[in-house]
C-alpha cells in the first residue's frame, strides 16, 4: 500500500512539474537600475517621472493648504462639536463632503488650469516650465483673493521681500499666509455656530438645576434640542451655502 502512494506521487510530480515550469517561464520580469545615458535626451523622460511622483505624492498636501479643504472641515468640526453629536456624521462623511464642495469652490480655476496649462503642454504647445508657471496663476490668484492682508504682509516681511504686483508675491509668502487666514475664518465662523447650541445648554442646565435633577447629564437632554432646531432652520442648507458664497 504505502509502495503504491509513492508511485501515485511520483507520477503526479512527473505530470505537474512540467506544467509549472512552463507556466515560471512565461512569467514577466520586473528590474530596477541605474544605467549610463547615452545623450541627455535619454535623461528627460527619468526626471519627468520623478516629477510625476513628487506631485502625487505631495496631491494631499496641495489639495489641503492651497484650496478651500481647510476652512470647510474646519467648520465641519466645529458644528459636529458644538451639536454634542460625536462621531455623527463620521469623519469620512465630513471629509468626503469637504473634498465635493472644494472641488465646486475650485472648479473655475481647474478648468483655467485645463484650458491654458494642461492641454497646451499635452499638445506640447508649450514646455513644461511654462505649463507650471500658467497651472499656479489660478490658484495663485484665488489664494490672494482670500489672504488676509495683515497675514501677507507679515510673511512677505521675514522673507525679507518687496513685490511691486501681486504677480511678484511669492508662494512660499502666500502659501502660510493663506493658511492662518482660512484657519482664522474657520474659528470665526466656529465661533458664530457655537453660540445657539451654548445657549440651549445653558437654558437645559438651567432648567435641570432648578428641578433638582444635578446627576442627569445636560448635554443628553439637549442634544435632542439642537438636532431639532438644527433641522427646522435647514442647517445644513445655510452652512454650506454660506461657506461656497463666502469664496
Amino acid at each position: 500500500m504505502k509502495n503504491n502512494k509513492i508511485l501515485i506521487l511520483a507520477v503526479l510530480s512527473m505530470l505537474v512539474l512540467p506544467q509549472l515550469a512552463a507556466a515560471q517561464s512565461v512569467l514577466p520580469k520586473l528590474t530596477l537600475g541605474v544605467e549610463n545615458a547615452k545623450n541627455p535626451a535619454d535623461l528627460v523622460p527619468t526626471l519627468q517621472i520623478l516629477f510625476l511622483i513628487t506631485i502625487l505624492t505631495l496631491a494631499p498636501s496641495i489639495l489641503i493648504m492651497m484650496t478651500s479643504f481647510t476652512r470647510i472641515t474646519i467648520v465641519f468640526h466645529f458644528l459636529r462639536q458644538s451639536m454634542s453629536t460625536h462621531n455623527v456624521p463620521s469623519n469620512q462623511v465630513l471629509v468626503g463632503l469637504s473634498l465635493f464642495l472644494t472641488l465646486f469652490i475650485m472648479r473655475p480655476a481647474l478648468i483655467e488650469i485645463n484650458e491654458k496649462a494642461l492641454q497646451p503642454y499635452l499638445k506640447n504647445q508649450i514646455n513644461q516650465e511654462e505649463a507650471l508657471k500658467q497651472a499656479s496663476k489660478p490658484i495663485k490668484a484665488f489664494m490672494l483673493k482670500q489672504t488676509r492682508e495683515k497675514d501677507l504682509k507679515l510673511f512677505i516681511e521675514l522673507q525679507g521681500t518687496k513685490p511691486s504686483s501681486a504677480e511678484e508675491i511669492s508662494m512660499a509668502s502666500l502659501i502660510p499666509a493663506f493658511i492662518i487666514s482660512e484657519i482664522k475664518t474657520a474659528f470665526q465662523i466656529g465661533f458664530l455656530l457655537y453660540l445657539p447650541m451654548l445657549l440651549i445648554d445653558l437654558v437645559v442646565g438651567s432648567i435641570l438645576l432648578s428641578m433638582g435633577m444635578m446627576m442627569l447629564p445636560p448635554v443628553m437632554i439637549a442634544m435632542p434640542f439642537k438636532l431639532l432646531l438644527f433641522v427646522l432652520v435647514d442647517g445644513w442648507y445655510l452652512i454650506v451655502e454660506s461657506l461656497i458664497k463666502g469664496f
